[in-house]
């Protein structure tokens, strides 16, 4: 998760129907903060391309589709990229489920094979995974991801030598909000993970700590303004939103070369950080 990003794919806004008022309407349903302002998240969301680009990534564009909703530009959640080939996931917010589909069939066509798909009564969202390196996976367990789905995702990996380890999560602000593992911590590169400390599991932390991460605390005022969802470039630098200037100047002083968009109606309208809104497809070491 913090190799060189070669190849991402997004969901721009206007994909996901933010334009259209059958989509637009169900705002407040869906758990966002004020009815989408789509000219301004699709602006935002040009910006957050051009970051990606100039950082050496190729961007591939998921299409419009009648089924999918406002949650389809945070396209980190529905599929989860391995070495071994994409797996479908079955997301805890029943309105993104058709969204795992739309990715098998997208990564298939430009020839990336998939491994499996999750089923249910499993249920996954990748906003819970992190890969601590190349052969384990840390799955948060909380209202989005399930055991029976990170059951299904230990059996998937397990035959490729892939540990899969369960963090609990916190209940949070409860079963509607989006409380991903994600939410809570951001691998920045081998070593080192951004993390809202008071937040995590005691687990969760011995084990970052057990395995030498250095721990990078969150400016706790940026909390709402989603400091803590950073996406790593690779090569020590981050992209994070403006809006948190405070841990952005933290991890500046902690050596990154951090860049930034401005994601207040994309990024804090939705729950979904710039690492909600990519999922990273390739990186390399070099």
């Amino acid at each position: 998760m913090v190799g060189r990003l070669k190849r991402v794919l997004v969901c721009s806004p206007s994909a996901a129907g933010w334009n259209q008022p059958s989509n637009a309407d169900r705002w407040r349903e869906l758990g966002f903060l004020h009815p989408p302002d789509f000219a301004t998240a699709q602006a935002q969301h040009d910006e957050l391309c051009r970051q990606l680009e100039s950082a050496g990534a190729e961007v591939l564009h998921l299409s419009a589709a009648s089924d999918l909703s406002l949650d389809a530009v945070y396209t980190h959640d529905p599929s989860l990229a391995s070495d071994h080939g994409l797996i479908g996931l079955h997301p805890g917010k029943p309105n993104r489920i058709p969204e795992a589909q739309r990715h098998v069939g997208f990564c298939g066509s430009i020839g990336i094979p998939t491994l499996g798909q999750i089923q249910p009564p499993g249920k996954t969202e990748a906003g819970d995974m992190v890969w601590l390196d190349s052969s384990t996976l840390l799955i948060g367990l909380g209202y989005r991801t399930n055991a029976a789905g990170i059951a299904q995702i230990g059996a998937m990996l397990q035959p490729h030598g892939v540990q899969v380890l369960s963090a609990p999560l916190p209940y949070g602000p409860g079963p509607s909000a989006c409380l991903h593992l994600m939410s809570l911590m951001s691998l920045l590169d081998e070593q080192t993970t951004l993390v809202d400390l008071p937040w995590l599991a005691v687990e969760t932390v011995e084990l970052l700590q057990s395995r030498g991460y250095r721990l990078v605390e969150i400016e706790y005022s940026e909390r709402e303004t989603l400091a803590c969802n950073v996406l790593s470039l690779g090569n020590k630098r981050l992209l994070a939103l403006g809006e948190n200037q405070k841990t952005n100047h933290k991890l500046r002083q902690a050596g990154f070369d951090v860049r930034t968009f401005p994601g207040s109606e994309l990024c804090v309208n939705g729950g979904g950080g710039p690492t909600c809104l990519t999922r990273p497809l390739l990186r390399s070491t070099s």
